[in-house]
């Protein structure tokens, strides 16, 4: 009682010195002015505020100075050669197609003519567009939202961790997250997971305080935050709401279980609404009056989330089966085969319950997975006999359930990439800053120094087995991880005999244990940083990969100077070009800015443009110029009609994947023209008569 006399006698103090008039101490009496003094004074919280570098009440005074050091470290690491960070160039040309209407910008237009949408939600594409709008078009300007958005991650992480745990906690976390080799290249570039991420550790946090405080509306906050999240990556941003729940319905105070059940469907609810929302304004657009929506056989954005990005994702077959979409081009599967078999994407690694234990996943994510799951059963065995409602077991339970969902689904799922491991680093860092915490708490038992040499060890061998024998600093990694793991073991071990557990002892070991462990990690981020490699690249991959997207990023300022050359002298209304697939077309669109006329969506199979407009096109002398597969012959209706009318003007051979194009040059007449080329005119015929009876 005397204590909170005590704050209460502070608190009454500040409040008496905040309403002084001109005199330290003076009281305003009721009528009474107050007269202005020679110097304003700055309530103490309001000063606190403004020195943003000084730690709130209640942390130490180390905590803020350090998050902020740690942060600004990770900004420099994402944003470290910006300007030549290699850019996902389908992402890339929607946003700045998004950046040149506002029309554009609300339906996640694909192409500056608005004909067919990107095949995704455009959630963070969004951001992106904005950044270009305000800066104007620049690399950099594409990637500094993902830079911002890491930063923030950082520290909203701390900020969920030091709730349950301490700063000392919440610092390491966030240390962890700046520093995972896969966020560092997933924030060098314009891949919408980044906002994904902090969205959904946004979320965690308001979940955090609902199960700590009892309270609906930061759980219903949380279904916001989810939602929100759909909206940049779709399904995936529901994979943790069984995490987030798990912790509430867990730890909550509230008495009631039903009511504990209740919050949750209500905050699903909002989930839903959120998540929905965009896709339904869009649904009420009349279909004329909107892009075709990529990654849909019927023009509807559901087909495109829940089949194309849902079902098609865990392997369930005919997503492609309506009657609006054609089978793909021989020569797209045949680029598709042959970029699987040369290992320049990672869409071909076989499903396994291990593949994001080794191999280029493994050098992305694995290296502390091993001390997460140790820290997650730790924590849990202490404080297995603590009432219902402790709250960093609940937090255990969320993280842990996040990453075990996680794993699974990226262990099963197809066509996932090397980036979508940093939706695993968040829980791998707060577990780990569990496990940390309580090791240092108890570190004068002997059982818990034992276990962190024996994880600390485990550890260091798994990294060393991560590190292929072809790297060139793989001596230094194995010597650098020798000395200070042997020295920690050393230490640690030699504790346990009582006569040498000295305070240094104690506190050394457990330091240089956590050091060592990190180790591995911090490795391969200093090499993602020097060699400057992107989402797209790994860790301790081999040359040929790695130089397949550091080429296109060195080569892409040369690309724009000879397309905007080129396409300076053309009306915006005519297009340059006429390509198969929106990804052939995007890297000329990101370079220009100008119509590359995309055939088919992605894939190549949608209806977009429909073959009565593009013969519209050709009428009204937009379209003159047009590419075609030729051998093997392309299955797009829009271009066998295109070979069948218009005046062939020369090939070329692509040698790596056996094809051959023609370029093609369309006149007005040409759209009621007769048929110039009778070979190519038959399979035409098929086709169009397929699409007349749709």
């Amino acid at each position: 009682m005397e204590g909170i006399r005590a704050v209460e006698h502070a608190h009454l103090a500040t409040v008496d010195a905040d309403v002084r008039p001109d005199t330290p101490g003076a009281a305003v009496l009721p009528g009474q002015r107050a007269k202005p003094g020679p110097d304003p004074v700055i309530r103490p919280s309001l000063r606190r505020r403004l020195q943003f570098w000084r730690s709130p009440e209640g942390q130490p005074g180390w905590a803020r100075p350090a998050l902020l050091a740690i942060t600004a470290l990770a900004g420099l690491a994402y944003a470290w050669g910006i300007n030549s960070a290699y850019l996902e160039s389908f992402y890339g040309a929607a946003a700045r197609s998004m950046a040149m209407s506002w029309h554009n910008f609300f339906f996640g237009a694909a192409d500056p003519w608005g004909t067919v949408t990107v095949d995704k939600l455009p959630g963070a594409l969004w951001f992106q567009a904005l950044s270009l709008r305000i800066f104007g078009f620049h690399v950099w300007a594409i990637v500094l939202p993902q830079v911002i958005e890491g930063m923030l991650t950082v520290l909203v992480l701390y900020r969920v961790v030091r709730r349950v745990a301490g700063a000392g906690a919440g610092l390491l976390a966030a240390v962890i997250m700046a520093g995972s080799p896969v966020v560092i290249l997933l924030d060098r570039g314009n891949i919408s997971d980044s906002l994904l991420i902090l969205l959904l550790v946004l979320a965690a946090d308001a979940v955090t305080r609902a199960y700590t405080t009892g309270r609906l509306g930061p759980l219903l906050w949380a279904g916001v935050l989810v939602g929100f999240a759909f909206q940049t990556k779709m399904l995936q941003a529901w994979l943790v709401l069984p995490a987030l729940y798990a912790a509430y319905l867990l730890a909550a105070p509230t008495a009631s279980f039903l009511r504990r059940l209740r919050d949750v469907a209500l905050s699903a609810a909002v989930t839903v609404v959120v998540s929905l929302s965009w896709m339904t304004a869009v649904t009420l657009v009349p279909a004329s009056s909107r892009p075709y929506v990529d990654g849909s056989c019927d023009n509807s954005v559901f087909s495109q989330v829940f089949g194309y990005n849902g079902l098609a994702r865990i392997g369930v077959s005919g997503v492609f089966s309506h009657a609006g979409c054609h089978a793909p081009s021989k020569w797209i599967v045949t680029l598709a085969r042959f970029s699987t078999e040369h290992q320049i994407s990672t869409a071909g690694v076989n499903t396994a319950w291990d593949r994001l234990l080794h191999g280029p996943f493994g050098h992305d994510g694995a290296w502390l997975l091993l001390p997460a799951l140790v820290s997650a059963i730790a924590v849990i065995v202490v404080r297995r006999r603590e009432p219902r409602t402790d709250p960093p077991r609940a937090a255990v339970v969320l993280w842990c359930t996040w990453l075990v969902v996680l794993f699974a689904f990226f262990s099963a799922g197809r066509l996932i990439n090397s980036y979508y491991l940093a939706a695993l680093v968040p829980a791998v860092a707060a577990l780990c800053a569990f496990g940390a915490r309580l090791a240092w708490q108890r570190r004068r038992s002997r059982a818990v120094r034992a276990g962190l040499a024996v994880t600390m060890l485990a550890t260091v061998a798994a990294v060393i087995a991560l590190v292929p024998g072809y790297v060139g600093v793989r001596v230094w990694i194995i010597a650098s991880l020798v000395v200070v793991g042997g020295l920690a073991a050393g230490i640690l071990f030699v504790s346990l005999v009582p006569r040498h557990a000295s305070v240094w002892a104690l506190t050394v070991g457990p330091v240089l244990a956590v050091l060592a462990i990190l180790l591995g990690s911090a490795w391969a981020s200093g090499l993602v940083v020097m060699e400057e490699l992107g989402p797209f690249d790994s860790p301790y991959a081999t040359a040929a990969r790695d130089q397949v997207t550091r080429m296109a990023a060195d080569e892409f300022p040369q690309l724009q100077t000879v397309l905007t050359q080129f396409t300076s002298r053309l009306r915006p209304d005519v297009s340059a070009n006429t390509i198969e697939t929106t990804l052939g077309a995007s890297d000329d669109m990101l370079a220009t800015g100008h119509e590359f006329l995309p055939v088919g969506g992605y894939t190549g199979e949608v209806s977009a443009p429909p073959l009565t407009q593009l013969i519209r096109y050709v009428a009204q002398g937009r379209v003159r110029l047009v590419n075609v597969a030729t051998q093997p012959l392309t299955r797009s209706p829009d271009l066998l009609w295109v070979a069948a009318h218009c005046a062939k003007a020369g090939s070329y051979y692509y040698p790596d994947a056996r094809v051959r194009f023609s370029d093609f040059t369309c006149d007005p007449a040409d759209a009621k023209g007769p048929v110039r080329h009778a070979p190519i005119a038959a399979p035409f015929t098929g086709v169009s008569a397929r699409r007349g009876s749709r």
